[in-house]
């Protein structure tokens, strides 16, 4: 697939070319966010207004331990399940972000769960968004609680050669189908089925209903359970006509979220983002996908190759792709810890419109093997020295054109984690 490229445009529908002009947008360009983070401030509670190509949002804060527009800005989404998009300011995947924001955010989420939940706790991630969060977050309760008796799991879109554990919806996504693989160690399989509480992650809630599914589809595999959490950056289920939420949820930030669709508009249809189904034999890596007990570490072999030329002060982008993003994150922080001033982001399967939030796209083919289209949004590369692709498939499934528009190297971290 050759690579196009949009700028933010304004009200037509979305045509990308590799004609099309690049617009900057400079409230979200990197060096916006590229300064320490302060440490979350309480604000005060009140009414937001966005407007975006979609419609008019009015998001209502009910608490806040960190300000509303340092956790997120908004998009539309080019789905017409749900039209619009809460674009994270933390979390390294649409927006590019420091390390550091990132690592705080974990802990800033993780201290906010109870440190004496009924053990085993089990941490499971929802992919693609929340797959580093998740695990984020069960690293650093691990690391305040000090305790041992946990373990991570994320969902995923692929298919493995691997005894499913289930599979659940999350309705309102441009993919909808997530997949639940049984963890493959006897010791993981053992605290999955023994866990009495559970951790479920993501970026946000909005009703609750893709948690409560994810709840079902657990339950038979952990029959011990008596608590169940959920730990979100925002939470948008406070609206007190909502049911079903749990009292254990921690957030960043809670309100409730009202959406006046604009007249006129029509959200194209979603690209087909559900792949091919066919097992992949090159994710042989795992980070969460079949359960694991530990977070993952740094790999000293990851600083040699590309990320070996990276000098102090250099500016440098770590690009994550797909599910595959703790690891580039890891790796990042030790190019920060070596003085290069270090942004992180993903590539993803998300379908934005361009505009709002959403400086540039890129779009290109995904390197899953799924013949499907991926993104990446708001990268600016004369914001950066170098850039890194990091990547967990073989390096040849790597789209060439991505590689040429970033002027990138490729960072190869597939094998066994």
């Amino acid at each position: 697939m050759n690579l196009a490229l949009a700028g933010a445009g304004g009200g037509g529908q979305e045509e990308p070319s590799p004609s099309c002009s690049v617009t900057r947008m400079p409230p979200f360009a990197p060096d916006d966010i590229a300064g320490p983070t302060p440490a979350p401030d309480a604000a005060e509670p009140g009414v937001h207004h966005a407007e975006i190509r979609a419609g008019r949002l009015t998001v209502t804060v009910t608490r806040a331990e960190m300000p509303l527009d340092r956790l997120c800005a908004f998009a539309t989404r080019r789905n017409p399940k749900r039209a619009f998009l809460f674009v994270s300011r933390v979390l390294g995947r649409h927006l590019p972000v420091p390390p550091a924001t990132i690592r705080a955010t974990w802990r800033a989420l993780a201290q906010r769960l109870p440190g004496d939940l009924p053990g085993p706790v089990a941490f499971v991630g929802m992919a693609e968004t929340a797959v580093a969060l998740g695990c984020g977050v069960f690293a650093e309760w691990r690391r305040a609680t000090g305790r041992d008796d946990a373990l991570y799991l994320h969902s995923t879109r692929y298919r493995l050669d691997r005894p499913l554990l289930d599979g659940f919806r999350e309705d309102h996504s441009h993919a909808a189908d997530h997949l639940l693989y049984r963890p493959d160690t006897p010791e993981a399989a053992e605290r999955l089925a023994a866990a009495r509480s559970l951790v479920l992650v993501d970026d946000e809630r909005t009703t609750g209903a893709t948690f409560r599914n994810l709840a079902a589809a657990l339950a038979p595999a952990c029959p011990r359970l008596d608590r169940v959490a959920a730990a979100v950056l925002t939470d948008w289920s406070a609206d007190p006509a909502q049911t079903g939420a749990w009292p254990d949820a921690v957030s960043l930030l809670a309100g409730h979220v009202a959406f006046a669709p604009r007249p006129g508009h029509t959200a194209p249809a979603a690209p087909a983002l559900d792949g091919d189904g066919a097992v992949k034999p090159f994710l042989t890596r795992n980070d969460g996908r079949l359960g694991i007990l530990e977070p993952p570490v740094p790999d000293p072999a990851w600083l040699d190759g590309p990320a070996a030329a990276v000098a102090p002060g250099d500016r440098v982008l770590v690009l994550g792709t797909g599910e595959f993003v703790f690891p580039p994150i890891l790796l990042a922080e030790a190019l920060a810890a070596r003085g290069a001033a270090v942004w992180c982001q993903a590539t993803t399967r998300s379908p934005i419109l361009p505009g709002d939030a959403i400086a540039r796209t890129l779009r290109f083919a995904d390197n899953y093997a799924d013949g499907i289209e991926n993104y990446l949004y708001n990268a600016d590369t004369d914001a950066y020295d170098r850039v890194l692709i990091c990547t967990e498939t073989p390096p040849a499934l790597v789209d060439p054109a991505l590689v040429a528009a970033l002027g990138a190297e490729i960072v190869a971290m597939g094998g066994p984690a």
